[in-house]
């Protein structure tokens, strides 16, 4: 787990810029969903796309899910996999642009959608849901059916966790914001190559497209708010 975050001259910015740090003093159970981005291809030692560091988000991620579905807060398992037809990718500028030709047969194998699986050490709850997506985002336009599952179920707040904080998980919750969605980066359940591109990630979230917080301040507002109002009413 990455032992950095925000750095206070950034907090000191957004302090200025708009008065407070945090977004959202309250996050309502019922229209809130965690996103989550960990497979085997991310986190399994020695995969040609090996996050080191993703394998020590395991725990939080575990507990963090096993406490949303005690408030009936969707958990959302996204994989990415990208299809070959007649010898071309569904991607083909990053196969053949993105990534390095000594690799690239390696990382078309381990993305083919009949490999995709989450990460064997995370916990599934029987009420998760999985979507597939074929880009970093899973909400730009034509990657997955994340966005049409999260309006039929009345989310307008997601929160994400995963591998890589600055590619799959920003870039995701950049779309969210786009799309009027409240987004919260976890930031003890995100995890990148390194730390400095981990901050540069919740750096950018907090100055421009959502909020930063630890798991246990997500729990936190989550319950604040079933405490407030009472949490009776039942998801559709």
């Amino acid at each position: 787990m990455h032992q950095v975050t925000v750095r206070k001259e950034i907090v000191d910015r957004v302090l200025q810029r708009r008065g407070r740090y945090h977004l959202f003093d309250q996050l309502n159970p019922l229209r809130t969903a965690l996103v989550v981005d960990m497979q085997g291809t991310f986190c399994a030692p020695g995969s040609p796309a090996e996050v080191a560091t993703a394998r020590g988000i395991v725990e939080p991620i575990n507990r963090l899910t096993t406490e949303l579905r005690k408030l009936d807060v969707p958990v959302i398992w996204v994989l990415h996999a990208n299809t070959q037809i007649a010898g071309r990718s569904d991607w083909e500028l990053f196969f053949n642009h993105i990534v390095a030709d000594q690799v690239k047969e390696k990382t078309l194998e381990s993305l083919s959608p009949g490999r995709q699986e989450i990460w064997t050490d995370l916990t599934v709850g029987p009420g998760d849901r999985t979507v597939v997506k074929n880009r970093y985002s899973a909400l730009i336009p034509g990657s997955s059916p994340l966005e049409r599952i999260l309006r039929s179920i009345d989310v307008d707040t997601i929160l994400i966790a995963g591998t890589k904080t600055n590619i799959c998980c920003e870039s995701t919750a950049r779309d969210a914001m786009m799309l009027d969605f409240k987004t919260v980066m976890v930031e003890d359940c995100c995890a990148a190559l390194s730390d400095d591109e981990h901050r540069a990630a919740l750096e950018n979230m907090i100055q421009q497209f959502g909020d930063v917080m630890r798991a246990d301040e997500v729990l936190a507002r989550l319950h604040g708010y079933a405490n407030l109002v009472g949490n009776n009413a039942s998801r559709s």
